[in-house]
Formats: C-alpha cells, sequence, structure tokens
C-alpha cells in the first residue's frame, strides 16, 4: 500500500518500483559461497545492538556478482536515453529504445553463464527476462500508438520541431512560423473530419478507450510543443516576432482539440464528474506481462486462485460474525466493526501505539530483524483532504506513513466515510503493512542491499512482502479479537478482489461501475471508497499487474516460507532476513537463490507456488 510514484522513487531511487496506498491505493544480499545455504546465512554475522538482546545486521552489501557493473552500466545507459528521447510519441525514440535492448541482449548471449556463481547467474536471467520484456513492451507501445494515429494526424509535425531542436538543428524562423500554420490547418482539419464522422451517423472506428488515450496524448503533444517554443521565445528576438503568433494560434485549437475529443469522441461532460473509463491491455499482453513477473499461471488460473482465497476469507468472516454475535451476516458483523474508530484528532496516536505493538510482537517472536536505524527513522504524516480524495486509506512514501482521516473541511458525510474506512480494527492491519515488518523495513534494507537490482523491482515482491506478512501474523495469532480478525479479513479479500477485477477488466470482461458494485457489495468498502479505488487501478499510474501482486506476491512467499521454514531448514529470522536481502525481485528469483537452484541460461519459470488451500 505504497504510492507507486512517491515511494518508488525514495525507497529506489529509480523510475521503477513498488508500493502502493493499500486500501485504495497512489519500480536490491549474500555473497556467493560453497557451503551451502547456511554458509551464505552466515556472511553477514549479527552484532550486538545498541540495546541489550537486540541484533542488527553489518550496514554493508557483502554480495557478489559477475553482472552488477554490467547491469549497474545498463541502467546508466537506459536513464541518459530516456532522458534524452523523451517524446513519448516520437518513432525516433522507439527505434533508439530497441536498438538499445537488441544490443544488450547480443552482449548478454556472449556471457558465460557457467562460469559464474549464483548471484550471477540469478542476475544473469533478471537481466534478459528484462531486456525481453521491454521489447515486448516498446512493440505494444507502437501498437498503441498507431490506434490512436486516425485522432492525431498532425503528431508528426510537433514531434519533429522538437526533435530538431534536440539536435541543435539551426532554426529559420520565417519556415517555422509557416509550419506553425499549416499545422493549425491540419489540426483543424482533422477536427473537421471527425465532425463529419459524427454528423453523418457513421461515427468514428475508434474505441472510447483509445480516444481517450488520444486525448491525453494532445494535452503531451501541446506541453511538448510549449517547451519546444519557450526554448526560443524572447532569447532569440527574430523567432519571437515571426513565430509567436502562430504558435498562440496552435496552443489554443490543441486545446480546444483535446477538449472536442473528450466530449464529442470519449463523452465527458465538461461540467460532469471526471469518470472512470481507464485502458484495457487484453489477454496477449496480460500473458507477456505474467511472463516477466515470472508467473506461471493464466489470468483465469489467477481469478480462480482468487476465488478460492475469497472463499476462505468468507468462512472465517461467519466465524468472527458468530463469535461477535450476528449470525451468518457477516456484513453486519462488519458494520459494527467500521463504528470503532477514534475520535477526531486521535488517529496519529492510535498509528503510534498499533506500529509500536507490531514491533515489539515482532521482537517478541524473533521473527526478523530490525535494524537500530530503521526503528528510529519512521514518522507519522496526515492527508489533507485533496489527497484523501483519490487514496481513502493509508499510504508509504519515503520514511512516512500517510494516515487518512476527517479534516475540517470536509463534509459532514465524508468525515464518517473516512472515520468507517480507517477505523481501529482495520487500521490494525494497515499500520504493520506500511511500517515495520511492512514497506517501511522493506525499504530500509533495498537501499543497503544488492542495489544493482532496482531495475527488477516488482510489485510482487515489494507488495506481495507486506500482505504476506499479514498472512503470518494471522498464523502466528496477532490478532487477538473477532474485532481484530475481521479488520485483517477485510484487506485480505480486498486483495482477493483486486485479483478478479482488474484482471476482469484487462480481459474486457467487466466494467467500472460492476467493479466498484463488486468492491462496495461483496468486499463490504464505502461507496467513496470503492470508487477511488477503481479509479486508481485503472487510471493509468499502476502497472496491469499491480494489483494482483498483493495476495499472489504474498502467497509465493508464504509457500517459499514452508518450503525453507516448515521443513527446518531456516529458522524465521534467518529467512525473513534471507528475502530481505534479495531486494525486490520476483519471488522465483529468490527462491532459486535461497535454495541454490541448479541454474541454465535458458531458464524459464514454471514453479507453481500455489496449492489448494485445506
Amino acid at each position: 500500500m505504497v504510492s507507486p510514484g512517491l515511494f518508488l522513487s525514495t525507497l529506489f531511487l529509480s523510475a521503477a518500483g513498488f508500493g502502493q496506498p493499500q486500501g485504495a491505493e497512489e519500480p536490491h544480499g549474500f555473497a556467493v559461497l560453497d557451503g551451502g545455504l547456511r554458509s551464505r546465512l552466515a556472511v553477514t554475522p549479527n552484532f550486538e545492538g545498541a540495546q541489550a538482546g537486540r541484533r542488527f545486521d553489518a550496514p554493508d552489501d557483502q554480495s557478489f556478482s559477475e553482472m552488477r557493473r554490467t547491469i549497474e552500466r545498463y541502467a546508466t545507459d537506459r536513464a541518459g536515453l530516456g532522458r534524452f528521447y523523451d517524446v513519448s510519441l516520437s518513432p525516433i525514440r522507439q527505434s533508439r529504445m530497441k536498438r538499445l535492448f537488441t544490443e544488450w541482449i547480443e552482449r548478454l548471449d556472449a556471457v558465460d553463464f557457467d562460469a559464474m556463481g549464483q548471484d550471477g547467474r540469478v542476475d544473469y536471467l533478471l537481466f534478459k527476462n528484462e531486456l525481453e520484456y521491454e521489447l515486448r513492451r516498446i512493440a505494444r507501445e507502437e501498437r498503441n500508438i498507431a490506434e490512436m494515429r486516425v485522432l492525431l494526424p498532425f503528431s508528426g509535425t510537433i514531434i519533429a520541431l522538437e526533435e530538431d531542436r534536440r539536435r541543435m538543428e539551426p532554426i529559420e524562423p520565417i519556415e517555422t512560423a509557416e509550419r506553425l500554420e499549416r499545422l493549425d490547418k491540419e489540426i483543424e482539419q482533422a477536427r473537421a473530419s471527425i465532425e463529419e464522422g459524427l454528423k453523418s451517423g457513421g461515427g468514428i472506428e475508434v474505441k472510447r478507450t483509445v480516444a481517450n488515450r488520444a486525448a491525453g496524448a494532445i494535452r503531451g503533444l501541446r506541453s511538448t510543443l510549449e517547451h519546444w517554443f519557450t526554448f526560443y521565445s524572447g532569447y532569440d528576438p527574430m523567432f519571437t516576432w515571426w513565430v509567436d503568433a502562430p504558435y498562440k494560434k496552435v496552443d489554443r485549437a490543441l486545446q480546444e482539440y483535446a477538449s472536442f475529443v473528450r466530449e464529442r469522441v470519449v463523452g465527458v461532460r465538461q461540467d460532469g464528474e471526471e469518470p472512470i473509463i481507464g485502458d484495457p491491455i487484453g489477454r496477449e499482453a496480460l500473458l507477456s506481462d505474467l511472463v516477466h513477473e515470472m508467473i506461471p499461471y493464466t489470468p483465469e488460473e489467477l481469478v480462480e486462485i482468487a476465488n478460492r482465497e475469497f472463499a476462505w476469507c468468507d468462512a472465517e468472516m461467519l466465524r468472527a460474525s458468530r463469535e461477535l454475535g450476528y449470525g451468518d451476516d457477516w456484513h453486519k458483523a462488519l458494520e459494527y466493526v467500521k463504528s470503532l474508530h477514534v475520535e477526531p484528532g486521535k488517529q496519529d496516536d492510535l498509528v503510534r501505539d498499533q506500529a509500536r505493538e507490531a514491533i515489539q510482537f515482532l521482537d517478541e517472536h524473533d521473527l526478523v530483524t530490525i535494524p537500530e536505524l530503521c526503528r528510529e527513522t519512521w514518522r507519522i504524516e496526515m492527508m489533507p483532504l485533496r489527497r484523501q480524495l483519490v487514496n481513502p486509506y493509508f499510504s508509504y512514501s519515503g520514511q512516512k506513513i500517510n494516515v487518512s482521516f476527517p479534516t475540517g473541511e470536509m463534509s459532514h458525510e465524508q468525515k464518517l466515510m473516512s472515520m468507517r474506512g480507517n477505523n481501529i480494527h482495520f487500521s490494525r492491519a494497515t499500520v504493520q503493512h506500511e511500517l515495520i515488518p511492512g514497506h517501511h523495513l522493506q525499504g530500509f534494507m533495498a537501499q543497503r542491499y544488492r542495489t544493482h537490482r532496482r531495475i527488477f523491482s516488482t510489485p510482487f515482491l515489494g507488495e506481495g512482502w507486506a500482505l504476506y506478512w499479514e498472512m503470518l501474523l494471522w498464523d502466528l495469532d496477532f490478532q487477538q479479537t473477532p474485532e481484530n480478525r475481521i479488520g485483517m479479513l477485510f484487506w485480505r479479500m480486498h486483495r482477493c478482489s483486486r485479483i478478479i477485477l482488474s484482471l476482469s477488466f484487462h480481459l474486457e470482461k467487466m466494467e467500472v461501475e460492476e467493479m466498484i458494485d463488486f468492491l462496495v457489495d461483496r468486499g463490504g468498502h464505502e461507496r467513496d471508497g470503492a470508487t477511488a479505488e477503481v479509479r486508481r487501478w485503472v487510471g493509468g499510474g499502476y502497472s496491469p499487474l499491480y494489483q494482483c501482486a498483493y495476495m499472489l506476491g504474498g502467497l509465493q512467499l508464504r509457500a517459499l516460507h514452508k518450503e525453507l521454514v516448515g521443513s527446518g531448514k531456516m529458522t524465521n529470522r534467518e529467512f525473513h532476513d534471507a528475502v530481505l536481502k534479495e531486494n525486490s525481485i520476483p519471488v522465483e528469483m529468490i527462491r532459486a537463490s535461497l535454495t541454490q537452484q541448479e541454474l541454465t541460461r535458458d531458464f524459464r519459470t514454471i514453479w507453481k507456488f500455489y496449492n489448494d488451500r485445506p
């Protein structure tokens, strides 16, 4: 439950990362030795902490990978090219990035895979997987651009102006003014063509989702043109004299055209509430993303897994409801739990106490190493109204847990929904998810171990780690009352819902309103919260599989815990410390590392981690 943009940038210091707001929801080691698993675990020794009985790991990353410098070099090259070729619709950008990925794949083919240790082999496979996915992603991006072309026939002119500037080509003011005049006419013709189609009843052969995507692209083109213009304006007097008026005309035309597409093609009313539209990617693209995440299941199989987990949650909800005297109507029990919230102004005290309770539980059960600096460096921030409108629950961002609770300017109904949605027992599950042992501990370790793996960051480990702890703490009876159990079950059911709804949306089997109704009727959400959730999921800020990552990543780690801790090969502390030091990579690769699995350069994901719940 971390905001993917803010958390990722502060946590992994890269463009990609993990984490997002839990409730609703805003891309990292051991050395390789010959002595087997136990020897690898002993590489980083424990020392006595500042307080008696506490231990913390040495802060230095003692892992070794023959691929580390290669990956770091690639990450630097990719970042540099990404900053330079940053016009998203540009064919030149697509071509240059494809060339980068292809060249690095060719370099990988020359690497002596068998000569490397386990860390090097794992990194090799992660790197190859990433490059192959990037090529597939670029191809998908090109298809998306082609779908919008009928609405953007003039885009090439704007892209060319900016790319000429990047190449430092000389600019001729008179010629440039004439290009802008022609551009204005192209925009006018595009609009007239659409209007003609609408008047004749034939319309245009563009799906609503593609038209909405195109409206966003038009706004992006307008921003690109503005950036191009401000580079010369004022600095070059002749440019300003000739180009100022034509530019303003084109800028206005783009603004009006974007509004026209949204209103007439997408169907968005200017005076109405912003609709939730989204952009489903389809089954083929989902399968491609699942290969990248090393999940060897189809979307349909994952929905079935979510339904099985949901059935377990239903049974546990019924058990807790009966204990509270509500019989088989667990929705009534849930409504009762929602009413158990603190008074306005007291939520920060609640969060502080719940965070300390979770840390004490971890210490008493010797579950994971918590470095002293990690214990020291987290804090609470209260979210303002504007952020709560899109994120009605808690989130994590760079050493802060962001807490939602009523503010004075909220309406009466908003205040009641906020208190109900962030009640004592919901919060008890959320706080440990966001802080320790969840995202705060995870981010602390990711900044210190195997940091070269940040480019492989995946929500299946990032969000899966925090959800896994909710499962483990349940197994260890961290929940003490039926109210506690209902609070934890609410979120676990929500993670099941995320898989079912997000995959159904991208398979084009479910509409937005159906998703909202499902969260309210099946998951027990407040309607405002459910609406904000769905808006965030399909709004484009998250990868299509992000919402699946919580539950599925948690189930992967749960299966790995059973394999290594359940068999007696590792203690709880050893297991959790080891996972943290692998950084945020696909869980199957963490499994390969911790079990010293035999790896070959043609490795393909095969780990079927899910067994039917008894």
